[in-house]
């Protein structure tokens, strides 16, 4: 029986790819939008673990949605940094994942355990996929891991609008990547936005303001 985010995170702990510590810290953000509207969102779910766990932690009546290629990442550019091109050139890596590749049904299994009923994957890459999606009635927590500078910032251009006041957007790889931060703190600038980037844990996450 799953009564603790310790046994959340032994049930899904060969579908994510993160860290205890940061995927209970993902549970606590998502326990703080419980009362806001809105469907969750995952922008880079390789086998679907993360969104699953938090599935179990918001509850099943909501509406999930995936995005992933399946295909593993793009190639890194150099606005995403040095360290972002070693790791992809390092194959032989134990964090490599074969470029974070994973398929579409293993993402639907994570959530089939999770036990949500709707489930919206879309496979592609992202500049193709968002803007075809419909959240009819907005965003309750968003959360980007698509590692590199273009896809962070195509996800926030297209679904950081979306987000409902109150809700918040978790940025995984905020405090890893260099093209990540820069997409980050970039979008807020240039939209003249009031959020803070706050840390939790470890964790980057935005909580959204309702004006500009």
């Amino acid at each position: 029986m799953v009564t603790s985010d310790l046994d959340i995170y032994s049930l899904f702990r060969d579908r994510t790819m993160v860290p205890q510590q940061w995927f209970t810290t993902n549970l606590a953000l998502a326990r703080s939008v419980r009362e806001v509207p809105g469907a969750i969102v995952e922008c880079g779910v390789w086998r679907g673990g993360m969104i699953a766990g938090i599935a179990m932690t918001v509850g099943a009546d909501r509406v999930y949605w995936l995005f992933d290629s399946f295909e593993g990442l793009p190639d890194a550019q150099p606005v995403d940094g040095p360290a972002a091109a070693r790791w992809q050139a390092n194959t032989a890596g134990p964090y490599y994942y074969d470029n974070c590749t994973a398929s579409e049904e293993q993402a639907a299994e994570s959530m089939l355990i999770a036990g949500v009923p709707d489930v919206r994957i879309r496979k592609g890459w992202f500049e193709d996929t968002l803007p075809t999606a419909d959240f009819a009635g907005g965003i309750a927590l968003l959360r980007l891991d698509g590692d590199w500078y273009a896809s962070t910032r195509q996800a926030l251009t297209m679904l950081f609008p979306r987000v409902n006041e109150g809700g918040i957007v978790i940025v995984d790889d905020y405090y890893t990547w260099d093209g990540c931060s820069r997409a980050v703190h970039e979008y807020l600038s240039e939209h003249s936005r009031p959020e803070r980037i706050e840390t939790m844990d470890g964790v980057c996450v935005i909580r959204k303001r309702a004006d500009g």
